[in-house]
């Protein structure tokens, strides 16, 4: 059987680990050094802007487009498997337009949504304000809804995917770290990695697959070819009220001035509680990597602006967490490590580990399946 070893069960691993388990005659282990999602998907909101987005072509888009098609699928697939509920916002995404937006390209992008198949509605102040009374009487040009993206709880998302794996044959090494990794050449050009030294032993493989975000840094240092993955900070908080705003079951997520406001899903339940996200700091080199309260309280600030009924709210929790981003490339990095033919990245997902996971499984499992 052909031996893959997976570092890192963010939610990018775990949903590799699983796309993978779906092709027979492969071996594979998934090594963390934590419990599943404990570090960048603990933190992410799970926000999937894909339709809203402005990617209309190329890489970009095509990477949004595949993960939304996967995900219709992909979540009724895993509550079957794991026989459990994921928290997945299928009521789509509102973004508020303030002045000064160019609603010109708002009209493009719908326009060639609808080539495609999908769907952008530009809705004007008062249309917005109708559809969804929590909106604050904001001095906005229009809103745009997206009745495609969607929302998902990413720690559920992960805990489902790694059930599901496991249930299909996948082993899991988790409080594991990664200590070095051997590999022999096979040509000037061309290397092999053939195990990786953990702290639970030797695993010797045929196939290595990096996904361990900013891990992905010293483990590709350990082959030579370090990647290099900075963090940047995001904060967050979850605030609870008393009584739902507007539908109780049937809310979007709101979006406006990159601040998001996440209605927390928990299947017939009335919705109370909600994520509000996320800052992006950039720490300063040799300092400690720490979240500025100032930008929290302007991001709560923020939201408030948006929806006033909000100030009745009692903050549940704070939290924070930190993206990994490519220095000098696109993010996401999918594909082979230079000069490995048989480790592949997927890493530096920055924001958007969730919405891009799916895809991002897709491509390492058809990757290694074309090997077999």
């Amino acid at each position: 059987m052909t031996r893959v070893v997976i570092v890192g069960c963010g939610v990018v691993g775990a949903a590799i680990a699983y796309e993978l388990s779906l092709i027979p005659n492969l071996n594979i282990t998934v090594v963390d050094r934590q419990e599943p999602a404990q570090e960048c998907t603990a933190a992410a909101l799970g926000v999937m802007m894909g339709i809203i987005s402005h990617k209309v072509k190329g890489r970009g888009w095509r990477l949004r487009e595949t993960s939304l098609r996967r995900y219709e699928t992909l979540i009724p697939e895993l509550e079957a498997i794991a026989e459990g509920h994921i928290p997945y916002n299928r009521h789509g995404i509102l973004k508020l337009c303030f002045p000064g937006e160019d609603m010109a390209k708002w009209e493009q992008l719908a326009a060639t949504r609808r080539d495609r198949g999908w769907q952008l509605e530009i809705l004007p102040p008062y249309e917005a304000r109708m559809a969804y009374p929590q909106l604050a009487d904001l001095d906005m040009v229009a809103a745009v809804y997206s009745p495609q993206d969607r929302q998902v709880d990413p720690v559920a998302l992960t805990r489902a995917l790694v059930a599901a794996a496991e249930r299909n044959g996948v082993s899991f090494q988790f409080g594991v770290a990664v200590e070095d990794a051997n590999y022999t050449e096979k040509s000037e050009t061309q290397s092999i990695c053939d195990r990786v030294e953990t702290s639970n032993g030797s695993l010797e493989l045929d196939w290595l697959v990096v996904a361990a975000g900013l891990g992905s840094t010293p483990l590709t240092a350990h082959l030579e070819r370090p990647v290099d993955i900075r963090p940047v900070i995001g904060q967050a908080l979850q605030l609870q009220m008393d009584n739902p705003i507007g539908d109780a079951t049937e809310q979007p997520v709101i979006t406006g001035n990159d601040v998001h406001i996440v209605p927390c899903i928990g299947g017939s339940e009335a919705i109370t509680d909600y994520w509000v996200g996320a800052t992006v700091e950039f720490p300063e080199p040799g300092r400690d990597i720490a979240g500025d309260p100032a930008l929290l309280e302007e991001l709560r600030t923020q939201a408030l602006q948006f929806c006033r009924a909000l100030a009745q709210a009692k903050t549940v929790r704070t939290w924070s967490g930190l993206r990994p981003r490519p220095e000098g490339q696109p993010a996401p990095i999918i594909g082979p490590l230079a000069g490995f033919e048989n480790v592949l990245l997927a890493t530096g997902h920055y924001r958007n580990g969730v919405l891009l996971a799916p895809a991002t499984a897709l491509e390492i499992r058809d990757r290694i399946a074309a090997s077999e």
